[in-house]
């Protein structure tokens, strides 16, 4: 699966933690957040993997907020910082 519906999906079970009457409205913003940056999902470049990192610092501000274990986000955070290798057209990478 690419990173973008990973992180997607990891956000989405974070959301799950959050007390119950705030939960609608993370999700929501989730959804319109995605939906408003479809290009993630097929983009790999550098400025993607920027955002990925920005999401996972901002749903730990939220976890933090609502007093939630940041260590739920482990999972998450590997998602956000795994290194991308690029290949080139000569078989070689970077």
């Amino acid at each position: 699966m690419d990173k973008g519906p990973r992180v997607y999906l990891e956000i989405l079970r974070l959301v799950r933690r959050l007390p119950k009457d705030t939960r609608p409205y993370y999700a929501q913003y989730l959804r319109e957040n995605i939906v408003n940056y479809p290009k993630i999902f097929s983009t790999r470049d550098e400025g993607m993997d920027e955002l990925f990192r920005r999401a996972y610092d901002h749903s730990i501000w939220v976890l933090n907020k609502y007093s939630v274990d940041q260590s739920a986000a482990d999972k998450l955070k590997r998602i956000c910082y795994e290194s991308v290798i690029y290949y080139r057209s000569d078989n070689s990478y970077e």
